[in-house]
């Protein structure tokens, strides 16, 4: 399978040199060779294992700063609010 990269790169905004170009042209593919090796699932039953039971740990409260405390680190704030520079247009 071939990838145009240079596209995948514009669309993506990234400029890569032809060296690089073909370097992830080879991962993309070895990525995809991968994802089509990967075995089938039977939708039918459940995927977790039930003799496997996850334990999940307690949440933890970490008491924070007051917001007056956080804001002193802030470059540009507008009524309590962190202004930060525009990034899409």
């Amino acid at each position: 399978m071939e990838f145009d990269v240079q596209r995948i790169a514009k669309l993506a905004m990234l400029k890569f040199t032809d060296e690089e170009a073909a370097a992830f042209e080879k991962e993309f593919a070895s990525i995809v060779g991968m994802v089509e090796n990967l075995p089938e699932l039977d939708s039918t039953g459940t995927l977790l294992d039930e003799s496997n039971t996850m334990e999940l740990r307690e949440d933890e409260i970490v008491p924070s700063l007051p917001r007056n405390e956080l804001m002193k680190n802030v470059p540009h704030a507008i009524a309590g609010c962190v202004v930060v520079p525009k990034t899409v247009e």
